[in-house]
């Protein structure tokens, strides 16, 4: 065992409910709630949901699902624990769960507007917009800068045509130098 204040209680021998007795619990239940209803005082429904099912409450306990069900509709309203049965409140920010069907939540699914987008979403897809569209213009030519940039394509192409146009001539005028110096020399070789 160990030394010290704490001591640990994982090896201590644990207690089960017996079934028999379970089994008795479960009657003598029974036994109050028909004399409860033969007395015209119907037991809470709230009462009955905080009692623990146990295996022996099997069968019984489908029965009570199917009557608690519609018993605790009318009861909600008519008993209310607290001052809440004398005093009508209204919280509207108090908001009671219900079970929704599988077939309800996809229709408000398909029926749901999307989500709202925050300030600084909506600014970057407005920028994301604003982009693709300049960029579309672009390519088509219809901006400032795109019609700037095609005016000094041609002037480069213009120029690149006469410097190409120049060297034409000039190699045209190489061969004819050499042509007319080869003829020179022939002639002055004596060579015909």
């Amino acid at each position: 065992m160990p030394r010290g204040k704490w001591t640990n209680h994982k090896g201590r021998s644990r207690r089960f409910t017996n079934p028999d007795e379970l089994e008795e619990q479960r009657k003598r239940e029974e036994q109050e709630r028909k004399w409860r209803s033969s007395r015209g005082e119907d037991s809470s429904s709230e009462e009955e949901e905080q009692k623990p099912a146990t295996k022996g409450d099997k069968s019984n306990s489908e029965d009570d699902t199917e009557e608690s069900d519609s018993e605790s509709d009318e009861d909600s309203d008519d008993k209310k624990k607290g001052v809440a049965g004398l005093i009508e409140i209204e919280n509207p920010n108090r908001k009671q769960m219900k079970a929704k069907k599988l077939a309800t939540l996809n229709e408000s699914l398909e029926n749901a507007e999307p989500a709202q987008l925050s300030r600084r979403e909506r600014e970057e897809l407005e920028k994301q917009r604003k982009k693709l569209h300049y960029q579309k213009l672009q390519a088509e030519g219809k901006t400032d800068e795109a019609r700037a940039d095609l005016a000094r394509l041609a002037i480069i192409k213009q120029q690149r045509a006469e410097a190409a146009k120049k060297r034409e001539e000039e190699k045209k005028e190489k061969e004819m130098a050499k042509i007319q110096k080869s003829a020179e020399t022939q002639k002055a070789l004596g060579k015909r």
